[in-house]
Order: structure tokens, then C-alpha cells, then sequence
């Protein structure tokens, strides 16, 4: 049988699997715990979106200046496309704040038509579904691909930055890839307190994955850093470890910040200078299209590129703030900290790490309540997507940071629920020909067996973060 459609057996297969491997405890008990629903904060106390507490006056001038560069809309004039997602930062990063992750309402849809574009809004785009990028598993002679495959192009845009009249380039079939189940999909991931994370010393990341040996064996949890070269756990380039992303695969927020410019808007820029599709009649502003000013007559932020802005914003983005009292009451966010320790859960979801030293006083040597420990993991058939990036294999994700988790609407990597009880259970997969089991298995095994009013108080714990 071709890899291609035993991969698409182990895709279709999963609800099954996942089914399976619940099925006894759904039945055991009454399912009357509920996830508690996104958190609301007090009308003038918001948890999350605030600056770093401390910064400099010139380090809050970089932060604002980069929060109103990260609002921007972008035009054709300003390097938009050919090929594209969205026009801005702020569209997938919203929720609850600036900075934050995919909102209620997606700009997916209204932006497929701005400014005459007849682009169509393929089947996995809803106006009140997730922000997704596309990635196709296989290319056209049967290839891997796992690139990402942007949703729209700006032909016939005619907006206040330029005109797209003459651009030619036509949007991709992605009906016909979603019927060959050829298509995977990653949400926004939030981007508060992304300062603290870059500074987390090494050091401290390898001693947290040697820790709890046993445990972790019992439970058949072992995890890996993504790395590049043949250097076991290290970066290719400079021996250090990449966090950030779905797959752990970018070192730092401005290597994210410079991909997302040009994955995302098409947006070329210092990091990557040429177009993503080089068609002389698509292009609209000089290549790269965003550089740092070399006129001297500038100061500060303003001299400064659009992908370093970014960058500075989300590195001085203070961490989000959880609750001790909503939802449930004190109480039962209490309890649920333990049956999350109970479980294992945090074995994966490392609760504090703490930064080292920085040129940047509100960075250094500060608590991070991230609850990852920043590694990647085989999550089984269940939930691989067939992408690898770095040496993150297709069944592998970073174990995502579950701070902020009470105010994020779309669960896991793909968006495909707003529920924690579905996606804790999805978790849980057993192997196939192609991955092994899930190496939460063990852990979602000890969730199943916990009563009902142990897991509504892990639910009010996870929604307090």
C-alpha cells in the first residue's frame, strides 16, 4: 500500500482510536464535569496584553512602537502576497489581548474578498471558526511537503497602497486537497511572555527533562528537543535549543517574527529576502520589501525594520496573569493544581522555569509560569499531522505552554475543538505502522480514572491559568 494512503488510514482512523481508548471511562462515570468555557477578567483588570512590569522608558517606546506596527493592516504596496493569509499580526494574535491567539470571529473570510479579490474561503475557514494556515502532507508526484500553502493571492486587489490588476496568479485547489485528506492545519500560537521563554537558560530546560526519570519511563513519556544537527538535542547552527512553534522548530522571536512577516503576509524582509513566488507582475514594492532604514536622520524604534518591531513587542509582552478564584472558587483551583500533578500532567507541562541573565533588567532572572517544558513529543497517530520540522518527526509537538490557557478559544494545534475534555482525551492514541503510541497515554489513563468532581476541578484549574 502507497505511504500516502496509510498515512490517510492513520488520520481517519483516529476519532476511532480515540474513541477506543476512552470508551471505558466515558462509560464508567456521568460525564457532568464541564469545561468551565473561556475566562472573563473584571471589567478594567485584564490578565494579559500589559507590557513587561519595569521596563525602561526607551524599552516601553520599542514596545509601542512594535504593538502599532503589530496593528497595521498591509497592502499590495507594502509587499502583500502574491500568496498570503491574513494582512496583519494583530488579525491572528487577538485573543484576549494583542498579542494573543485566534479570536472569536475569523478575519479569514472578510479578508479572501478586501478590496475586489475574488479569492474563495476554502471549507476549513469559518467565520467562527480558528485562524488556520494550510499545509499539504504530500506534494503532486507523492513527495513529503509539509509546507505551508497560503489560502489566498492578492490578484485584482485595488487597495489604497497599490493595485494587483495586472497580478495573474491564481489561488490553490484546496477543495480537491481536502478530499484527498492531503491537508493539515495549524492554529496562532500566543505570543505573551515570549521574552521570558527566549531567556530560560538551557541548562535548565536539559536538568527539567532528566528530572523525574522513573516517572516519566512508567508512564512511557521521554520527549526530545527539537534540533537540526546531528548533535543529539541541539540547534545545527549554534548548539542551543529552538522553542518556538508548534514543533519547537525557531530559536528566537525574531526568527518568528521575520517567518511570520513572509509565510504568512508574503511580506519579504532582512531574514528572508526573496519573494515566496517570484512573479514580476505580483510585485509591488522594492525586494526585501521591509528593511531597517539606514538613514541616520532616524532614531529610536523608528529606524529600526517592521520584523524587528514585532520582535521587540512580543519580547517585552508580559506574561499572562491567572486567576485564583475564577472559575470554581479558590478551592477547587486548588485541588485541580494537584490532580494535575496527580495525573502527570505536569511531567510534560513544566509549571515554573526561571530566566537568566539579560541587558534587559525586566528579563532577568524572573519566575516563568509556563507550564512546558519546551520539549517535543510523539502524540501517536491520533494527532500527527505529518509535518516535520527540524527533527520534530509528523507525530511530534511541543508540549504547549498551558499559561493564558483560561482565555484561548481553539484547543490544540489544528484548532479542531474549543472543549478541554475532548483535547485532553485526544491525547491519547494507540500506535499504528506508522507512529507508536501516544506518550501521553499513561497520563490520559490516569485523567479517565479520576472521578468526575476531580476532573471539574482540573477543568477549573486549567481555566484559571
Amino acid at each position: 500500500m502507497k505511504l500516502t494512503n496509510v498515512f490517510t488510514m492513520a488520520l481517519c482512523s483516529a476519532p476511532f482510536l480515540l474513541l477506543l481508548g476512552t470508551a471505558h471511562s466515558q462509560q464508567a462515570a456521568a460525564a457532568n464535569a464541564v469545561d468551565p468555557g473561556i475566562r472573563v477578567d473584571p471589567a478594567g483588570s485584564p490578565s494579559a496584553g500589559a507590557p513587561l512590569t519595569n521596563l525602561s522608558t526607551g524599552e516601553l517606546d520599542f514596545f509601542n512602537d512594535g504593538k502599532a506596527d503589530f496593528w497595521e493592516a498591509e497592502g499590495v504596496g507594502d509587499g502583500l502576497g502574491p500568496r498570503f493569509n491574513l494582512d496583519g499580526c494583530v488579525g491572528c494574535h487577538s485573543q484576549p489581548a494583542t498579542g494573543g491567539t485566534a479570536p472569536a470571529t475569523n478575519p479569514q473570510v472578510a479578508i479572501a474578498t478586501a478590496f475586489g479579490a475574488q479569492n474563495t474561503v476554502p471549507s476549513f475557514i469559518t467565520a467562527n471558526g480558528p485562524i488556520r494556515e494550510a499545509r499539504f502532507i504530500f506534494g503532486p508526484n507523492g513527495a513529503l511537503d509539509g509546507g505551508v500553502h497560503a489560502l489566498f493571492v492578492v490578484s485584482g486587489r485595488s487597495d489604497s497602497t497599490g493595485s494587483a490588476a495586472n497580478c495573474h496568479v491564481t489561488q490553490e485547489n484546496f477543495a480537491a486537497q481536502v478530499n484527498n485528506n492531503n491537508v493539515v492545519f495549524r492554529i496562532p500560537t500566543p505570543t505573551f511572555g515570549a521574552g521570558l521563554m527566549e531567556l530560560i537558560p538551557d541548562s535548565q530546560l536539559v536538568a527539567n527533562a532528566a528530572a523525574n526519570a522513573a516517572q516519566k519511563s512508567n508512564l512511557g513519556i521521554f520527549g526530545a528537543f527539537n534540533h537540526i544537527s546531528a548533535n543529539a538535542n541541539n540547534n545545527g547552527n549554534d548548539g542551543t535549543i529552538a522553542r518556538f512553534g508548534w514543533k519547537a522548530q525557531n530559536k528566537s522571536m525574531l526568527l518568528f517574527a521575520g517567518e511570520a512577516y513572509n509565510v504568512e503576509m508574503g511580506i519579504s524582509n532582512e531574514l528572508f529576502q526573496t519573494e515566496r513566488e517570484e512573479n514580476a507582475a505580483c510585485q509591488f514594492a522594492a525586494l526585501p520589501n521591509d528593511v531597517t532604514s539606514t538613514d541616520l536622520a532616524d532614531s529610536g524604534p523608528a529606524v529600526i525594520s517592521a520584523i524587528e518591531k514585532f520582535a521587540f513587542f512580543m519580547r517585552f509582552l508580559g506574561p499572562p496573569k491567572p486567576s485564583t478564584t475564577v472559575p470554581g472558587g479558590s478551592a477547587s483551583i486548588t485541588r485541580g493544581k494537584q490532580r494535575f500533578i496527580d495525573t502527570g500532567c505536569n511531567l510534560c507541562h513544566t509549571p515554573s522555569f526561571t530566566t537568566g541573565n539579560s541587558t534587559v533588567a525586566a528579563l532577568r532572572n524572573r519566575t516563568v509560569n509556563l507550564y512546558s517544558d519546551l520539549q517535543v513529543h510523539e502524540m501517536g497517530p491520533g494527532l500527527a499531522d505529518g509535518v516535520s520540522q527540524g527533527q520534530a518527526g509528523p507525530d511530534e509537538f511541543r508540549s504547549a505552554p498551558l499559561w493564558g490557557l483560561g482565555q484561548r478559544i481553539f484547543l490544540l494545534h489544528d484548532g479542531r475543538t474549543k472543549d478541554l475534555r475532548t483535547a485532553i482525551n485526544a491525547h491519547f492514541s494507540t500506535g499504528n505502522s506508522l507512529f507508536p503510541p501516544s506518550e501521553a497515554n499513561g497520563v490520559i489513563a490516569r485523567f479517565a480514572n479520576l472521578s468526575e468532581t476531580d476532573k471539574q476541578d482540573l477543568f477549573n484549574f486549567l481555566r484559571s491559568l
